[in-house]
């Protein structure tokens, strides 16, 4: 089969996967609905329980349209960055967004707390709880990760690439070190909120919330696939896009501001979804064998939403009201591929210096 055709055939499959796995997602929960009758509902033909179609379209769809959207920018993020820094095990937060989104969320769910621990726990949870319902903590994720994106390319138009890598790293851990204190002076019940957003969940969004998260996702994977040119060009280095034409710290910084929209967004309003980004785009080029990006950024981002609804769904197969961390999901789905990873580029430098 040629390649085009292939390459064709894997993009139809991909999309019936990611058709049935949302209706998957749509039809698994606390409450059993069957398969069918799922499909029934969102075709619009309606349903003999009408408390089915409540939470089919007010509570269900929601999620797995977050899932979908999700899934994809974080895939997406993940490839741009292991491209722009040319390193295999770079994610969509390497640059220090998630951490500066989840300062920004530490600062909103547990500064009320620590306030209490200081004043002899009087106030203990006053108005902190109710924080991390609404929006109030998906604007302080928004503007921790702004804070950090303005750093960031601040520090991108006078460094290089690798050196603006280890900044990104280091402003990371500045945050994550801020959000340790944080943690540990606040009020139990403060922290308990703060750790149960750091597991991360489509399920928190609703229909309001997700006509605010998909047009900046939609936004952010437009300005991915703007870029696809210059990044093929920088797959063989900063100096061979230079030479090809490519205006290198323009489309750096076009590059960070694109994976901040991504992750950034997806981080406010999900919490921070690890693997997803990192393993991805690497089961994308094993998938299609090629490393062109006018094909890997849709190609990622099929695969993404893909992975990110069957993931959803595993977290809710104890059924009942329990469900599974999904960030635990996620990093069991995406460590093996980490560790195909490292294995494999091992295998081919010991082939290379043998």
């Amino acid at each position: 089969m040629p390649k085009r055709s292939r390459r064709v055939f894997l993009a139809l499959v991909l999309s019936v996967l990611l058709v049935v796995l949302f209706v998957a997602d749509v039809a698994t929960g606390s409450v059993r609905i069957p398969f069918g009758a799922t499909a029934d509902i969102l075709l619009g033909r309606g349903s003999s329980e009408p408390a089915w179609e409540r939470i089919v379209l007010d509570l269900r769809l929601p999620q797995a349209a977050t899932a979908v959207l999700a899934g994809a920018a974080l895939a997406v993020a993940g490839l741009l960055m292991q491209t722009l820094f040319r390193n295999p095990l770079a994610d969509p937060f390497v640059l220090g967004i998630s951490s500066g989104a989840s300062l920004g969320v530490a600062l909103v769910v547990l500064g009320g707390g620590a306030a209490a621990g200081a004043g002899g726990g009087a106030i203990v949870g006053s108005g902190v709880a109710g924080a991390v319902g609404g929006m109030s903590h998906v604007a302080a994720a928004i503007a921790g990760a702004a804070l950090m994106l303005l750093v960031v390319v601040f520090a991108a138009r006078r460094v290089s690439t690798f050196t603006l890598l280890i900044l990104g790293v280091l402003v990371g851990y500045a945050a994550s070190a801020m959000v340790s204190i944080l943690l540990r002076v606040a009020a139990p019940e403060n922290v308990q909120s703060y750790v149960i957003w750091t597991l991360g969940e489509f399920a928190g969004v609703s229909w309001g919330e997700a006509t605010i998260l998909a047009p900046v996702l939609v936004v952010g994977l437009l300005m991915a696939a703007i870029a696809v040119k210059p990044l093929n060009a920088l797959l063989l280095g900063e100096t061979y896009a230079r030479s090809m034409g490519v205006a290198v710290e323009r489309n750096r910084i076009w590059l960070i501001a694109c994976t901040a929209v991504l992750a950034g967004a997806v981080t406010a309003f999900c919490g921070p979804i690890g693997f997803l980004g990192i393993a991805v785009p690497h089961l994308a080029r094993g998938l299609f064998h090629t490393s062109d990006h006018r094909v890997l950024v849709p190609g990622t981002a099929l695969l993404g939403a893909s992975l990110a609804l069957f993931a959803d769904v595993l977290t809710q197969l104890p059924g009942g009201s329990r469900t599974l961390p999904l960030n635990a999901i996620t990093a069991l789905l995406g460590a093996p591929v980490v560790v195909w990873v490292i294995l494999a580029r091992r295998r081919l430098y010991s082939t290379a210096t043998g």
